[in-house]
């Protein structure tokens, strides 16, 4: 490993990456119309296009996959058009990005489903947890479960909303099945009661991630499909009773499918590392042949150090890359950082979201 193993080149599938640094998916809450990405969203994406890979923010496969409002979609003509003016300006930069996939299941409200239905879930069970309409954050609404007989179908968009992604021009697809989502609840006895095949013991909770990771990787390829997990992570009151078991299960499965990597959060999502010292996450690392994505509290020197010993391939950094544009070289400087909005999080227009400066306009 060479000196500075953050910014030494690494081969993801058919991509050849210039650096480590991966720009996380990030929810902007900033589409139009249609759940259209906004013409800003070229520009957002361009600035940033220095990373070794672009994860654009998680986007909807179906109307009824939609938890917060103005979050974009992959289901649509108009929505596949939008996001081709966005890979195309990452592209034109030199850049290298891929879609993550998101079905938000339960963490829903009735306001942004369809005819005002219930979100789906795999059991019937409130998650006490907030989502983002009208501008504020209210409460999630009472799912109900899926049938038996709505499984393929749900496998089916996940696989449509893949290809609609390489239409657009995305290089591959990040599944999500981390932070307490729909594929993430299927797998956790906290969030998943079911009977059937898709309930009940490990072997049958880790099933439909695993037959969807499967589907996508036969429709767009293997090598450009990767899956995010959170082992840890309690968001959108979610937890497993044996997290260290179900993960190593999913992950044996998942490494049989070839896919190009694992993404995975370590620790609290947006929050502290401490509680990923109690889960063998280099046990992940190692029962997977494909690339690891390390995410979570990253800073240089910690990424540093965990590519030289091996516990990582590649690195995540996520709110750092909201507020600094030029973070990849920023990054190779070690600062100084742009300090981060909080009020320009979710939803508005350049503000907070295409007019951070880069060090050269300082």
């Amino acid at each position: 490993m060479p000196q500075e193993p953050l910014f030494s080149p690494f081969t993801l599938g058919p991509l050849a990456l210039p650096n480590r640094i991966v720009m996380a998916p990030l929810t902007r809450n900033r589409a139009g119309p249609g759940m259209v990405p906004a013409p800003l969203a070229a520009d957002y994406y361009r600035q940033r296009a220095a990373a070794g890979l672009v994860i654009a923010e998680a986007t909807q496969i179906s109307p009824e996959g939609q938890g917060y409002q103005d979050t974009p979609g992959i289901y649509s003509a108009a929505q596949v058009a939008g996001w081709r003016k966005v890979t195309d300006a990452v592209h034109g930069a030199g850049g290298r990005m891929m879609l993550q996939l998101w079905h938000v299941g339960r963490i829903s409200n009735v306001a942004l489903q369809p005819g005002g239905a219930p979100p789906v879930a795999p059991s019937a069970i409130l998650a006490h947890a907030k989502t983002f309409v009208g501008g504020q954050f209210v409460e999630t609404s009472m799912p109900r479960a899926l049938a038996l007989d709505e499984l393929p179908g749900l496998v089916d968009s996940y696989v449509a909303a893949a290809r609609n992604a390489i239409a657009a021009g995305f290089d591959g697809v990040e599944i999500h099945a981390a932070n307490g989502y729909l594929l993430d609840q299927f797998l956790r006895d906290g969030a998943n009661h079911r009977s059937d095949a898709y309930g009940g013991p490990i072997a049958h909770r880790i099933r439909l991630v695993v037959e969807v990771a499967a589907a996508v990787a036969a429709a767009i390829g293997a090598d450009r499909t990767g899956i995010r997990l959170s082992p840890v992570s309690p968001v959108n009151d979610l937890a497993d009773s044996a997290p260290g078991p179900l993960f190593k299960a999913l992950v044996g499965q998942l490494d049989g499918l070839d896919l190009a990597f694992v993404h995975v959060i370590e620790g609290v999502t947006r929050g502290p590392r401490e509680a990923a010292q109690a889960f063998d996450f280099a046990g992940l690392r190692r029962a997977f042949r494909g690339a690891y994505i390390a995410n979570n509290g990253y800073d240089r020197p910690l990424a540093d150090a965990a590519l030289r010993d091996g516990r990582a391939d590649l690195i995540a950094f996520g709110r750092l890359f909201i507020a600094n544009p030029d973070l990849v070289e920023r990054l190779r400087r070690d600062g100084p950082y742009n300090p981060l909005n909080d009020q320009t999080l979710y939803g508005g227009g350049a503000t907070g979201y295409t007019d951070y400066p880069a060090l050269a306009a300082e």
